[in-house]
């Protein structure tokens, strides 16, 4: 890596928003269920927490202009989108199989 792309990460580290420990847990837990962070399967859901268009619409929409679908999101990104639902009252809903096996449901 050069220079400035390690310096690039470094201040992009420190931009990412911070996960409170336990929704970090709960969607580690959902994601190993769901599929890899850069996910595009052709099946209508991408990324790490297999978000459809609409759900990338509606909580990550900044995210969804600037990188396209949910697969070229940085996980970080997945994640807030991911939270945003949780705190907007979806919960842990849009992933019910995953979650029930979490023991989130």
């Amino acid at each position: 890596e050069t220079r400035e792309a390690k310096a690039a990460l470094a201040v992009a580290a420190h931009l990412q928003p911070v996960l409170p420990p336990a929704l970090l847990h709960a969607f580690s837990c959902i994601h190993s269920y769901e599929g890899s962070w850069s996910a595009n399967t052709g099946n209508g859901y991408y990324g790490g927490l297999q978000m459809d268009v609409g759900f990338q619409r509606l909580y990550g929409r900044s995210y969804l202009r600037r990188w396209g679908t949910a697969d070229n999101w940085p996980v970080w990104a997945q994640l807030d989108a991911a939270v945003r639902a949780y705190h907007a009252g979806r919960g842990f809903w849009p992933w019910p199989n995953s979650a029930r096996i979490c023991g989130l449901l």
